[in-house]
């Protein structure tokens, strides 16, 4: 049973009812945990990667059918979006006209089925927190469910477990903050222990499209997935060049011990190797968390690891409440699902346009979203009528929580599809139809209102 700390913390999962599959998966990163394991991956230790990229790619148009006709589709929605002051499943913003992410997803899938004639199943996986708004919020679509499969399966949890001893830690003013998810990695765990896996593969499906919910350009294009299967690789992630604002992040390398990509992530990444992750002429690829994966292949991996598909540990240290500096430090285990890409021998890499990957982390990016820089056409794909997305920088202090910023928008965005860059120091309120044009930079020390129709910036530069 190892360890009393070990012990601990199985009793306590499987009296909260965990699977099994995911108790003994903890108790593997928990042994590594205890053998001094930090996940860290040294720069000495790869190298760059490079790969093909979509736009050079040819993807015969009866084999890009046929396999989006075979796959089906998950979206990870279990994040509530408490960085934004949220409480309930991110994916319930509202982005354009009344409709959330999940409404437009929900009328992505939709659209593409009616257009290939193919099933092509949506499925989310929701944590305990995200499961009762997002079911909710999808009863209105009585034609999205498929036959024989759920709508939804829910992510484990595990406990936090104390720096000092490794134990369960205790926390009686909000028990809810024992626990956390394991990290998207858990993916793969959730579903085996709930049968999805056998049952997609029982109901005729070959692949797997996976993408983040709060991505609305990850749609399941029929020509990736054509590329996919043409390429008969068993697991293969969508990349984007590197940018400025993804100098802090994961990139793919390739591991010099044996070739194998590997996803290095900013919490696996030595101090001293700092700069090299943020070398992007070094570095050029970052994970869209866009990724695709045979059923069979991954059903094989995980029969021949007894259900553990051994992704590399992130070891996270945070406070068991995240608002009090002060509560006792804890480890939360967690695994990348992206990093599954070393598991797979063959896997593959293809490097994508920036419009799969509109990620919504902050009120940055989502008054970007909001704003004309992007179109949402009638198959509600988003299309970009901007040359470039403009970089955002908004005042934290009063539009980091969706509440305030959008008492700062009350008419909507604005215009930003001739805007390079737009920051605000300070607090702003901004009436209808302002027009931001190339470099602008606005605030005070005391409130200020953009009148209505402004146009911010130099139109003529």
């Amino acid at each position: 049973m190892g360890s009393p700390g070990l012990r601990a913390a199985r009793e306590k999962m499987k009296a909260a009812g965990v699977d099994e599959v995911a108790v003994e998966t903890f108790a593997h990163y928990y042994r590594l945990l205890e053998h001094g394991e930090t996940g860290m991956i040294p720069e000495s230790s790869i190298e760059p990667v490079d790969m093909e990229s979509l736009a050079d790619v040819e993807v015969d148009d009866e084999v890009a059918t046929r396999a989006i006709t075979e796959t089906a589709v998950i979206k990870l929605n279990g994040g509530l979006g408490t960085s934004m002051g949220m409480d309930r499943a991110k994916s319930l913003l509202c982005v354009r006209r009344g409709l959330s992410f999940l409404d437009i997803i929900a009328r992505q899938v939709l659209h593409l089925r009616q257009q290939h004639q193919a099933r092509l199943p949506l499925i989310f996986m929701n944590s305990f927190r995200t499961s009762g708004d997002t079911m909710d919020a999808l009863a209105r679509y009585d034609d999205l469910p498929v036959a024989g499969l759920p709508l939804e399966f829910l992510q484990n949890k595990e406990p936090k477990l104390l720096v000092k001893d490794l134990s369960p830690v205790s926390w009686p003013k909000d028990p809810d903050l024992e626990w956390c998810p394991p990290g998207h990695g858990d993916l793969y765990t959730a579903l085996r222990g709930t049968g999805l896996l056998d049952r997609l593969i029982e109901a005729g499906y070959r692949y797997v499209f996976v993408s983040n919910s709060d991505n609305l350009g990850a749609v399941p294009d029929p020509r990736v997935a054509g590329w996919f299967a043409a390429s008969g690789a068993p697991f293969a992630i969508e990349a984007v060049r590197r940018t400025a604002s993804d100098r802090k992040g994961g990139h793919f390398a390739r591991r010099k011990s044996d070739g194998r990509i590997v996803l290095r992530e900013t919490a696996q990444t030595l101090e001293e190797d700092k700069a090299a992750l943020g070398d992007l002429e070094r570095h050029r690829f970052t994970s869209t968390n866009n990724l695709w994966f045979d059923l069979q292949a991954m059903k094989d991996a995980l029969d021949q690891r007894e259900g553990i598909l051994g992704l590399p540990l992130i070891k996270n240290v945070k406070n068991v409440d995240p608002g009090d500096k002060k509560s006792p430090e804890v480890i939360q285990v967690e695994t990348a699902m992206g990093a599954a890409i070393e598991v797979f021998e063959g896997a593959r890499l293809i490097e994508v346009g920036r419009d799969r990957f509109v990620p919504v982390k902050t009120t940055n990016d989502l008054l970007v979203l909001r704003s004309d820089v992007y179109a949402i056409g009638k198959d509600f794909v988003l299309d970009q009528e901007a040359e470039q997305v403009p970089f955002v920088e908004l005042d934290e202090t009063y539009y980091k929580l969706v509440g305030e910023f959008d008492k700062r928008f009350p008419e909507g965005a604005p215009s930003l599809k001739q805007a390079q860059r737009l920051s605000i120091a300070g607090d702003v309120t901004f009436g209808h139809g302002v027009s931001v044009v190339g470099d602008v930079t606005v605030g005070g020390r005391s409130a200020q209102r953009v009148e209505p129709g402004a146009v911010l910036g130099d139109p003529d530069a």
